[in-house]
């Protein structure tokens, strides 16, 4: 288990992937980005530690994330390997109208809670 400070541990790192979608063309660009991720679902599935996949989605200030964990002790491999197949689905993400404010992050996830 990682620790950040005295009292802040953690066991799971995310990488998140995020952007802005457009409710214009009755959401058209959400729709996109929707078929985007699952066109590389499965290659994020074969990340090694994969644990799990979520997508976020917002109405009101139109985000659409999506958020794969792993064991911290995996994370390394993956960020060495460049995220894969972060690359590609950024790519698919970029190509879309009405998508903008493509970013990542890294963050550690830790249930606090039952």
């Amino acid at each position: 288990m990682g620790t950040i400070a005295e009292g802040v541990e953690f066991d799971t790192v995310a990488r998140e992937w995020r952007c802005k979608w457009s409710p214009d063309n009755d959401k058209k660009s959400l729709v996109e980005a929707q078929k985007a991720l699952k066109e590389v679902i499965t290659d994020i599935e074969k990340v090694d530690g994969f644990k799990k996949t979520d997508r976020v989605v917002c109405g009101g200030c139109m985000d659409f994330k999506v958020i794969t964990s792993l064991p911290a002790e995996k994370f390394g491999a993956w960020e060495e390997a460049g995220f894969a197949p972060e690359a590609t689905f950024l790519a698919k993400l970029k190509a879309i109208d009405g998508i903008s404010q493509i970013e990542t992050q890294t963050y550690t996830l830790m249930p606090v809670a039952p």
